[in-house]
């Protein structure tokens, strides 16, 4: 058969196309898109385009709440469910209902993938807001299938079945996961993907009493939204969301920004080391974590304390590899993450029949 993985972003569709026989996949198309145009026109560009159709169509659905594990059948009635929680990771699962609507022509059965089932393993401390009992109100996480995969292939690469690791998931958007024995039991996205670490347009952590400060001064909530989401992170303050142009410039906005960057991320880096007992590695990932080697070294170089000894020549190299020394007592790793790959396998695995 042939999985057809689709990933809706708020600016771009991945989609890779697998031919699935026994436990083989092979991709054979693939691609991203930029979409200007909007979804439904992209998507029809891009089923087009595929070398044959698909026999089954997984999506990628940043947002499962607490009601679905890591795939479930798309249905009409899941489809209502996806609308209502919509709001709360606008940039990804808006696009993804539209991805889904404009496949549902094609008739083959489609699945959604839930990026936020990964943490369902987080432990109560973790997952609990210090709120009043509110419906929902939890913290839930994003990027699972990408720390999911990192988790996976660094236990190949380290010859370690349970790893204990430090998950860091750096691209546009930003998330650090704490893995005790191959599960989540903490990251740093919340109850939306606007908690945790600073972003390419999203801030991370902000005080709550800063945003009813902003309320009461009179922004309305739409405002508030689009600007936590689209207008923050890096940039808000470089006015870039683009890391490789920061590190380019050095007036003193840009330097302020991966400062601040990379202030966040040792702080949660530091956080999980100590929340976890035994912690192997940390484990680089996404667009800038796999690319940006300066990122890496200003992250281990403050970690020399901790053992980790990075080795300078392996840290420019590419392809899936440990940076740090031998005998280093904490290590680093690069993984290249592979979100599709994982969700047509399981797709596969529990939708081959159909």
């Amino acid at each position: 058969m042939h999985i057809l993985v689709v990933n809706c972003g708020s600016a771009t569709l991945k989609y890779r196309l697998f031919r699935a026989t026994g436990t083989t996949l092979d991709p054979i198309g693939g691609g991203v898109i930029e979409t200007t145009a909007g979804h439904g026109e992209e998507i029809e560009r891009m089923l087009r385009s595929l070398p044959r159709p698909p026999d089954l169509i997984a999506h990628r659905v940043v947002h499962g709440g607490d009601g679905f594990g890591e795939l479930a059948r798309v249905d009409d009635a899941l489809l209502r469910k996806l609308e209502a929680l919509a709001a709360a990771a606008p940039l990804h699962s808006g696009p993804a209902v539209d991805g889904i609507a404009a496949c549902s022509r094609l008739g083959v059965p489609q699945v959604a993938a839930f990026d936020s089932a990964f943490h369902h393993t987080m432990r109560p401390e973790a997952r609990r807001y210090a709120l009043p009992p509110l419906p929902g109100a939890q913290r839930y996480g994003f990027h699972g299938w990408s720390h999911r995969y990192v988790t996976e292939r660094y236990a190949e690469l380290a010859g370690s079945p349970a790893p204990t690791i430090v998950s860091l998931h750096l691209g546009g958007g930003c998330s650090a996961a704490a893995i005790a024995r191959g599960r989540s039991v903490d990251t740093s996205m919340g109850f939306t993907p606007l908690e945790g670490l600073v972003m390419a347009t999203r801030p991370g952590d902000v005080d709550p009493g800063l945003i009813l400060h902003l309320l009461r001064g009179g922004m309305t909530a739409e405002r508030l939204e689009h600007m936590l989401t689209y207008e923050s992170g890096l940039t808000g303050i470089a006015g870039t969301g683009d890391l490789r142009e920061l590190l380019r410039r050095s007036d003193p906005d840009a330097r302020l920004a991966v400062d601040v960057f990379c202030h966040r991320l040792l702080k949660y880096v530091g956080a999980y080391l100590a929340v976890l007992e035994g912690a192997e590695a940390l484990v680089f990932t996404g667009g800038i974590g796999e690319n940006s080697a300066e990122i890496r070294e200003r992250i281990c170089g403050r970690l020399g304390w901790l053992g980790l000894e990075l080795d300078r020549d392996a840290n420019l190299g590419r392809d899936d590899r440990r940076i740090s020394r031998a005998g280093s007592r904490l290590h680093a790793y690069v993984i290249r993450t592979d979100e599709e790959g994982l969700i047509a396998r399981e797709a596969s695995l529990r939708f081959g029949a159909a």
